[in-house]
């Protein structure tokens, strides 16, 4: 017997915002290359390098919202939903990737500073804050629960905060007259943006293994599923994410003899509290009778709690 509660389908509207941002995000990289070269500033152009990985994470993004919009089907039975995970992967590595490459050029340059032109840097990094800001702020909403888009709103505040870095650069060499400090923002902007880049491709990588979600407590979960009338024993319980939002649980639950009317009416009782105390809005679960022993695939949590005629243990 399964019971679902699916979550709405989301925005349709976000794709369109997701455009908007990639369009703006594309003209801001030409701008910054051209004057990251011509001002000599390795800042504008690390802005403009990651520029370059959030035109193609916001274009992954809108690629794997469409994909998630799709009905299942026979060969995808719970639809496209992993297409954002997948996009977060790709977009959550390539900033790994490109915090590695900031890293090594400032080494470079720590070692031989070069001249920069801090009007140029100034009002460059004046300029791309205001867009990179703008477009941050155009996506924000739906980032909480997706990891997709979380991923893309990460790559463009990253951006954020690399425009203020460079600004902050520009006035520092104007006052004190060394280059290197255009290096040292860099390191920090890579920095940060390797940290917001480990948090997402952590999380991502617990979604494809298919671990519990980090903020569900299994034995807390069985005690409370032991606390609904009618239950006398929980196990074979499996907790997983199809996406940040979407979790899912099995599990074979042990009941009296009782009929069918009654065995769905204490599965009405577990889908409540599933989804108002843990989020989850998917779960299946498999009804049987109290002289059903449970199997051992996953027994060992709930066995203090079982005993072997299914009956829960004071």
């Amino acid at each position: 017997m399964t019971g679902h509660v699916h979550l709405a389908e989301g925005e349709k509207g976000l794709t369109r915002r997701l455009g908007i941002a990639a369009g703006l995000t594309l003209a801001l990289v030409v701008v910054e290359a051209l004057a990251g070269w011509y001002g000599n500033s390795l800042a504008i152009l690390t802005d403009a390098a990651h520029n370059v990985t959030n035109v193609i994470a916001l274009g992954l993004s809108w690629i794997a919202l469409h994909l998630a919009l799709r009905p299942a089907h026979a060969g995808k039975t719970y639809g496209y939903h992993r297409a954002g995970i997948l996009a977060a992967l790709v977009n959550s590595t390539g900033l790994v990737l490109i915090s590695l490459g900031i890293f090594y050029e400032a080494y470079q340059r720590f070692r031989q500073p070069p001249e920069v032109n801090t009007g140029i840097m100034a009002a460059v990094a004046a300029v791309a804050f205001a867009i990179n800001l703008g477009t941050a702020l155009l996506i924000r909403r739906g980032s909480e629960h997706d990891l997709n888009i979380r991923g893309a709103f990460v790559h463009l505040m990253g951006d954020v905060f690399s425009t203020l870095g460079a600004l902050a650069a520009a006035g520092a060499i104007a006052l004190s007259g060394w280059t290197g400090w255009d290096a040292l923002v860099s390191v920090l902007i890579g920095l940060l943006i390797l940290w917001n880049a480990w948090g997402i491709l952590r999380e991502t990588v617990n979604i494809l293994l298919e671990s519990t979600p980090l903020d569900i407590n299994p034995e807390k979960l069985v005690d409370d599923l032991l606390q609904v009338e009618g239950v006398r024993g929980v196990h074979d319980l499996h907790i997983w994410s199809i996406t940040r939002s979407m979790r899912t649980l099995s599990a074979h639950i042990l009941v009296g003899e009782i009929s069918v009317r009654e065995s769905a009416e204490v599965q009405a009782k577990i889908d409540l509290l599933l989804c108002d105390r843990y989020g989850i809005r998917h779960a299946t679960l498999q009804m049987e009778c109290e002289n059903c022993l449970p199997d051992k695939l996953y027994c060992d949590m709930a066995a203090g709690a079982v005993d072997a005629g299914g009956h829960a243990e004071k």
